[in-house]
């Protein structure tokens, strides 16, 4: 009996385990945030601001990957892209606020004035669970705009 309960507990630590795994899986990874970032710049660089746009706002384009998506902004905060919500576009957020009162799109811009590339922490709706998740994003200045891609914790 004793080691049929031994068992019992291993197979279901086991199991938590492989779910665990399987949930991170669903999910971008910084280094994968960051190099759709720069995968999205190279683009821009080769094809012009209107094409890359155009397809950065595509839900199915090659800058979709599970919850990693990209945003582009103007130096100013106002979004010229954003690859998970179109009505953004044309929208200035720098006096957004998350749910903790942080300013975090004016982070996006004194990152990428600043140092030129980094990483902002804040709380965002994540287009996949539709909650408002901890989210990082990986900020780099792009000529005068700022490209960005995040990852939800």
């Amino acid at each position: 009996m004793k080691k049929l309960f031994q068992g019992i507990v291993v197979a279901v630590l086991a199991l938590s385990f492989n779910m665990g795994a399987m949930a991170t899986a669903d999910k971008g990874s910084a280094e994968e945030a960051t190099a759709l970032v720069k995968k999205a710049a190279a683009y821009m660089k080769a094809n012009g601001k209107e094409k890359a746009f155009a397809e950065i706002n595509n839900p199915s384009g090659q800058f979709k990957d599970r919850d990693l998506y990209i945003t582009v902004l103007d130096m100013n905060g106002k979004v010229l892209a954003h690859g998970a919500n179109a009505k953004l576009i044309d929208k200035n957020l720098i006096e957004l606020k998350d749910v903790d009162g942080k300013y975090f799109v004016k982070g996006f811009v004194e990152v990428a004035g600043g140092k030129g590339k980094g990483w902002v922490d804040y709380k965002w709706p994540n287009p996949i669970t539709k909650a408002v998740e901890p989210k990082s994003s990986y900020v780099e200045k792009v000529d005068d705009m700022i490209f960005m891609g995040g990852i939800y914790k």
